[in-house]
C-alpha cells in the first residue's frame, strides 16, 4: 500500500505560479497529477515515470513542468502562467513499483482568480 501526501495548493491570480508536491510512502513506477473542475471529468495534467519520461496535457504544455525525486519518491508540478481555467482540485496519482496498483492522493484545491 502506497500513501500519497499532497501539498502546495492555494489561491493565485492569473499569470501567477504555484508548485504542487506529492510524497509517496513507497516505491513507485510512475507519478503524476490529474485535475477535476466542477462538473467536469478528471483529466490528466502531467505524468512522469521512473526513467524521467514525461507526458503533458496539451492545455498545460509550455506552462507546467513535472519533475520527480526518485530517492525521496516526491513528484513536483511547477505551474506557471496560471489561467482561471486551471482552477480545479488537483490529485496526485502513483503506480506502485511492484504491484502496479494505482493510488490516489486526497486532492488539493488550486484556484486561479481573473
Amino acid at each position: 500500500q502506497v500513501q500519497l501526501v499532497e501539498s502546495g495548493g492555494g489561491l493565485v491570480q492569473a499569470g501567477g505560479s504555484l508548485t504542487l508536491s506529492c510524497a509517496a510512502s513507497g516505491s513507485t513506477f510512475s507519478m503524476g497529477w490529474y485535475r477535476q473542475a466542477p462538473g467536469k471529468q478528471r483529466e490528466l495534467v502531467a505524468n512522469i515515470n521512473h526513467s524521467g519520461f514525461t507526458t503533458y496535457a496539451d492545455s498545460v504544455k509550455g506552462r507546467f513542468t513535472i519533475t520527480r525525486d526518485n530517492v525521496k519518491e516526491i513528484v513536483y508540478l511547477q505551474m506557471n502562467s496560471l489561467k482561471p481555467e486551471d482552477t480545479a482540485v488537483y490529485y496526485c496519482r502513483a503506480v506502485g513499483w511492484t504491484t502496479q496498483s494505482v493510488y490516489w492522493g486526497q486532492g488539493t484545491q488550486v484556484t486561479v482568480s481573473s
